[in-house]
């Protein structure tokens, strides 16, 4: 999760995690979370991360355009990577940028 201080000046909070089922014990700089739920655009990004900038270009002009953009973290879920594979066209990226919904009733 990246704040969007991270994209807009270079320096901002990023939070990494790995899910994990089951209770975590805090070592170091590693506590537990419980990652919130967030309405989110979707975009997959497919291959290297080196220019996964043209997904979040998509998909933040996208939001804006529509203005449906808030505030809030950006998300990347790595659903395919090194670890799963070397071949880099094979790596699958999840790209959440933070909406709201006004198709909800009230």
């Amino acid at each position: 999760m990246f704040a969007s201080e991270l994209f807009q000046h270079d320096r901002g909070e990023a939070t990494v995690f790995i899910p994990v089922a089951g209770l975590v014990r805090s070592i170091g700089r590693v506590t537990p979370l419980t990652v919130p739920a967030a309405e989110l655009a979707i975009i997959r990004h497919h291959g290297s991360l080196s220019d996964a900038d043209l997904s979040y270009a998509r998909l933040g002009s996208y939001a804006t355009t529509h203005e449906i953009s808030i505030d809030g973290p950006l998300r990347e879920y790595y659903l395919r990577g090194a670890e799963d594979t070397p071949d880099e066209a094979e790596w699958r990226t999840e790209i959440g940028w933070p909406i709201f919904r006004a198709d909800r009733s009230a």
